[in-house]
């Protein structure tokens, strides 16, 4: 049985249109508190994160009413990281931990994410359960079994401290200038202040939150604002975090910007020098650069592929018993300190790497030559399939002969938009373009 509303990173959509709607927020939250209360006891908990949206507001407010009529006690945590939520839900023994985001989407969206009690997101299974209760419906707790909501105000503080003990104490960052971009999103004190903690000179940007300007003209994926500031500060580093600051952009001092295969390059090298790479691989998406496959190869080192999404990343490294993995647009997993994706985690390990090596941005940044790669998106509408139609069918299947022995091509919808995303890979410049190309007409004119 297919999922109904969940994608790849949880419930994601516009909102205030099905299924991002305080009513299915309300259903949601008694549906997830009556599969992690099921034996009646009033002690269990849940802890809720939330990035700047304004609709954040309704979505806590009907997840909290949710999860308190089946009897689950919520700690509220305000605007935190993602991370932040994965590391608290263990921290405090919750059983649940609930992440109010739509990370690096626009301020209209929003999203529901959900960690277990080990802090690691929920399986598919677990996902498939939750949404059949929320079909069938739940019965509320007896009255004198409602939970309770409070306000936790040291949620940020300790995550910050959590994020700071990943650096050898003997490791100070002053003397680095940083800029630090944090798309006005749930990072905005937590990032700024954890550099500026641990030494160094902190230029902060994207720290405006309005409620409508998460992720606008700034952020991981929107990196211009950074790197102009980086070049026009003189600073050493850039470090981009998106909305619920689980993803990162490293901008070296040129202004030139390093995504997710870059850092894990560069960390998976360190760490095997070290003995610090468990399995001695890392472990990946299907998205990220030949470049990186083959500069894992060259050192003795493997690459494990996953389906698209962090968490598909995080099974398989827990499954492998692997301790580093992540995605081209720039999760870092490291397990030996999260649970999930951390961007500014996985910017620190980088400041880490310049202080102990010595070396500029710029030399740190270029661990591989990349193969030419080339993606592109192509919104639908409801109800509309496009990879199941014929003629598209067949444009992917030429492209397919074309590319034989010479490059690769991944076709697949997005789990977190209405979008297909077509991407190859090719030393051939011109028959890259070709081929994705031909591929997005066939699929636009189907639309």
């Amino acid at each position: 049985m297919g999922r109904k509303f969940f994608g790849t990173d949880g419930i994601r959509g516009t909102a205030n249109q099905y299924p991002m709607t305080a009513e299915m927020a309300l259903k949601i939250g008694a549906a997830v508190g009556r599969y992690f209360r099921n034996d009646g006891d009033n002690q269990h908990r849940v802890v809720i994160g939330k990035d700047t949206r304004l609709s954040g507001y309704m979505f806590e407010s009907a997840l909290t009413a949710g999860l308190t009529s089946t009897g689950m006690n919520v700690f509220l945590l305000g605007p935190v990281p993602t991370p932040a939520v994965g590391l608290l839900t263990k921290s405090v023994r919750a059983d649940l931990g609930v992440m109010i985001s739509a990370s690096h989407n626009h301020a209209n969206d929003n999203g529901i994410k959900f960690f277990g009690p080990d802090g690691f997101k929920l399986s598919d299974d677990a996902e498939l359960e939750i949404e059949e209760l929320v079909m069938a419906g739940v019965e509320p707790a007896q009255p004198q079994n409602i939970g309770r909501a409070k306000r936790i105000d040291d949620g940020r503080f300790r995550y910050i401290e959590r994020v700071k003990s990943a650096l050898p104490s003997a490791l100070p960052l002053r003397g680095l200038k940083v800029v630090i971009d944090c798309a006005n999103g749930a990072a905005y004190r937590a990032a700024p202040e954890a550099l500026w903690e641990l030494g160094a000179e902190v230029i902060p940007i994207g720290t405006s939150p309005n409620g409508t300007n998460i992720n606008q003209n700034c952020g991981s994926t929107s990196t211009q604002t950074a790197s102009e500031a980086v070049v026009s500060h003189g600073a050493d580093v850039g470090i981009a975090l998106d909305g619920d600051a689980d993803r990162v952009m490293i901008i070296d001092e040129t202004g030139q910007v390093a995504d997710g295969d870059q850092i894990m390059a560069l960390l998976a090298k360190r760490w095997s020098e070290v003995g610090r790479l468990r399995g001695g691989a890392l472990v990946a998406t299907v998205m990220s650069n030949l470049g990186l496959e083959r500069f894992m190869t060259s050192n003795g080192l493997k690459l494990e592929r996953t389906s698209v999404g962090d968490r598909y990343v995080v099974e398989r490294m827990r499954n492998g018993g692997f301790n580093l993995g992540g995605e081209q647009s720039g999760h870092i997993v490291m397990t030996d300190y999260a649970t999930t994706g951390d961007g500014l985690l996985a910017g620190l390990q980088f400041l880490a790497a310049m202080v102990e090596t010595g070396q500029p941005a710029s030399a740190l940044t270029k661990q591989f030559e990349t193969v030419p790669q080339l993606l592109k998106n192509v919104r639908f509408g409801t109800g509309q399939e496009p990879l199941a139609l014929a003629s598209v069918k067949d444009a992917i299947t030429d492209a397919e002969a074309r590319l034989d022995g010479k490059g690769r091509l991944l076709i697949r919808k997005s789990g977190t938009e209405p979008l297909i995303r077509v991407m190859a890979e090719c030393e051939d410049a011109g028959l890259l373009t070709d081929v994705v190309d031909g591929i997005v007409a066939e699929v636009q004119a189907s639309v």
